[in-house]
């Protein structure tokens, strides 16, 4: 078991990850595992928006088992294999309703056709939606009691206003505007010495990289700022 005195982590870790579609290397999930773990002493859960087939709660779920004290909370909009729709283009976008309402996702920076025909349409060959997936997956690592699936965006978390949080991950939609409401709605439930980090940090995600820029480096809410993998920033919350 990952944890366990005198077994490597690393290697155990890479080879469940790597079961699991989704496009974060290893090492950057490996680097989040160790974040969390370094934040034992800080009070909270675990979070992360953005989780498509349980990739990152894989990396998570196991530091929130090593933890003791913690579980994690997986936000995405989890689509239904309809929920895509092919743009005049040839690109694809999301359209998923949640709760009644409709959500729109890859509007503004769609997806191309060919990664969408190699690495999206291929998940639901099993299930028709990616939340069944998420549940499987997270299943199968023997991670079901301590991961927690919600369907939808950060905007669950106004629900939350009591819980706190000791590293949230932002791998949600990429757009400037989304990224700054994620970080908005994060940023009051993360504890003081806890961790905010996004993927596909400095990338060719402008969106990304503004919100960052703006509402992370430039503020003086967090103390400590670095680029610890080549798509992950992370910054810790001043105590």
């Amino acid at each position: 078991m990952i944890g366990d005195p005198g077994e490597a982590a690393w290697p155990v870790l890479e080879q469940q990850i790597t079961t699991v579609p989704g496009w974060s290397p290893s090492e950057q999930l490996f680097a989040l595992f160790m974040l969390s773990i370094g934040a034992r002493d800080v009070p909270g859960d675990l979070l992360e928006v953005g989780a498509w087939c349980g990739r990152s709660a894989v990396a998570l779920g196991h530091a929130a088992r090593i933890l003791g004290d913690a579980k994690v909370v997986s936000i995405d909009l989890f689509p239904h294999r309809d929920d895509w729709s092919e743009n005049a283009d040839g690109t694809f976008s999301l359209n998923v309703v949640v709760k009644g309402a409709k959500v729109a996702a890859y509007n503004i920076q769609t997806v191309w056709r060919e990664p969408y025909l190699k690495t999206i349409k291929p998940v639901y060959a099993k299930h028709d939606s990616v939340l069944d997936i998420f549940r499987e997956n997270v299943a199968t690592q023997g991670l079901a009691d301590l991961v927690t699936p919600l369907q939808g965006t950060s905007d669950l978390l106004h629900d939350m206003r009591e819980r706190r949080f000791r590293l949230a991950f932002v791998d949600a939609d990429h757009s400037y505007e989304a990224v700054c409401h994620d970080i908005d709605n994060i940023a009051p439930l993360l504890s003081p010495g806890g961790w905010l980090c996004f993927d596909d940090a400095f990338t060719s995600y402008e969106g990304v990289n503004r919100a960052i820029r703006e509402r992370v480096i430039a503020s003086d809410a967090f103390d400590l700022k670095l680029q610890p993998t080549r798509k992950l920033f992370a910054a810790r919350k001043r105590r």
